[in-house]
């Protein structure tokens, strides 16, 4: 009995592991439109060059309200791995 579980188990595992095969083979689906400007064969940008001026942001324009918050600088203590300075002095114990 424990020969054919085995046998069961070895087909099982094989045809899970052919599956996935089949599936990591398969095209993927033609979605959307292709991006020249992103292939391989374009040279990378440097710093000199600069975006269209279509999408560059506009420096001068107000922040709406809404976003206000997200803008504000932190403040507060800086996270940090080591005790506070001087908190060794304020534990007592010996």
């Amino acid at each position: 009995m424990s020969t054919l579980r085995t046998v069961a188990l070895g087909v099982g595992g094989i045809a899970i592991g052919l599956f996935g095969v089949l599936l990591a083979r398969r095209k993927a689906p033609s979605e959307g439109h292709a991006a020249p400007d992103l292939a391989l064969d374009k040279p990378h940008p440097t710093a000199t060059d600069r975006a269209p001026e279509a999408f560059r942001p506009d420096p001068t324009a107000a922040v709406p309200e809404s976003e206000r918050e997200a803008l504000r600088p932190a403040t507060g203590p800086v996270p940090s791995m080591v005790e506070p300075r001087g908190s060794m002095a304020s534990q007592t114990g010996a």
